[in-house]
């Protein structure tokens, strides 16, 4: 799984975001897991995808925000 843009994320759907979320959130996981069992051997990883994880729920609240305001306006 590579790193996903804040651009790329915004093209998504809520629903998107929150299927990647879920996979980005299992990732870490396992990351974590692994490291801890010492046999994970790329550790800036768990960092790149704590920032992902961050990005697509900023992206999510944007857009929750936009429908939310939306919602008021009309």
């Amino acid at each position: 799984m590579s790193d996903m843009e804040a651009s790329a994320l915004r093209e998504m759907t809520v629903d998107e975001l929150r299927e990647k979320h879920r996979q980005y959130k299992e990732e870490l996981f396992n990351l974590r897991f692994q490291n801890a069992i010492g046999q994970l051997s790329n550790t800036s990883r768990i960092k790149e995808v704590r920032r992902t994880i961050a990005r697509v729920l900023t992206v999510m609240q944007e857009k929750e925000d936009s429908v939310s305001r939306a919602g008021v306006r009309g």
